[in-house]
């Protein structure tokens, strides 16, 4: 799943960025995983994900800080948000079933505004979607919120969290690469450290391209957004890239373009040698019980 997560998102951006054709795109980023991976192994993963880091803490920081300056701030963000809403278009289905949807919320629930109806559990999803949330500023929610209650939020988060920083075979393999225990454990803390900035200049850039953008990242899913991005069900996909292409002077959209790609590759790298790792040991040496470690080495790459 992860594989073809990633394929997707790298094939998107280019699409979006060079106008690439999707397939070609996705042949490009395996060629590129497999020569990294296959040349140098886990240390050319560990020594390109170091560079990289660098290069997309650096990248996002510096599109972040633009994004800021357009929308005019946090509070220009804050005073935005609720308003960023696609222009309806009525005489498209989608947009006759949202006004009959507003008709009727007003007569029976006394609501009268799109960000009202946001909230509003009973309407089409699709629409619901489609319109900015009055809470997308909270994280925990009423334990009774359709989309995210606080307790199934900690009660699925923390285990699935647990699982993927502890147990994943991508990040088990980094630590006990690791120098020495003490190598590990404050590298564990400095990434602790490291996983709150994403939410500042990834998440948020995100919902200022639908305030900067809102016909296109905010558009109605069905004939709307087919017409935007080639999707019925959302264009929100391309958020970050549009953010890239529009704000970014021509330099920098190259360095974000490599960010980006640096992103991507490095996590189809780690897929990929953890796999290769799993498939030599549990598997391949159960069967060559004798294999020498130059063997395994080569079996694995």
């Amino acid at each position: 799943m992860l594989i073809q997560v990633n394929l997707y998102s790298g094939s998107l951006f280019l699409a979006e960025a060079l106008e690439w054709n999707t397939w070609l795109s996705i042949i490009i980023l395996l060629s590129i995983t497999t020569l990294i991976t296959v040349t140098g192994g886990l240390a050319a993963v560990l020594y390109t994900d170091t560079l990289q880091f660098f290069v997309m803490i650096f990248g996002a920081t510096v599109l972040t800080i633009l994004s800021f300056i357009k929308v005019g701030g946090f509070q220009g963000l804050l005073g935005a948000y609720g308003g960023a809403i696609a222009e309806v278009n009525i005489s498209s289905r989608e947009g006759e079933n949202l006004l009959n949807t507003m008709i009727l919320a007003v007569k029976e629930k006394n609501i009268t505004s799109l960000l009202e109806l946001s909230s509003e559990p009973t309407i089409d999803s699709r629409l619901r979607c489609s319109l900015p949330s009055r809470k997308a500023f909270r994280l925990l929610r009423e334990i009774n919120d359709p989309d995210m209650p606080w307790l199934g939020f900690l009660l699925g988060q923390t285990p699935s969290s647990i699982w993927y920083w502890c147990a994943d075979q991508m990040m088990v393999q980094r630590t006990l690469a690791a120098k020495s225990l003490s190598h590990a454990q404050g590298a564990t803390l400095m990434t602790g450290l490291i996983k709150q900035i994403p939410i500042f200049i990834m998440v948020i850039p995100g919902m200022i391209s639908r305030v900067l953008y809102p016909n296109e990242i905010g558009c109605f899913p069905g004939s709307d957004c087919l017409k935007v991005c080639g999707h019925r069900n959302g264009c929100s996909n391309m958020a970050y890239p549009k953010l890239v292409i529009d704000l970014m002077p021509s330099g920098l959209r190259g360095l974000m373009l490599t960010v980006m790609l640096a992103a991507l590759i490095s996590d189809l790298t780690s897929i990929f040698n953890s796999s290769s790792t799993l498939f030599t040991v549990d598997i391949y040496q159960k069967w060559r019980k004798n294999a020498q470690n130059i063997e395994l080495m080569i079996v694995g790459r």
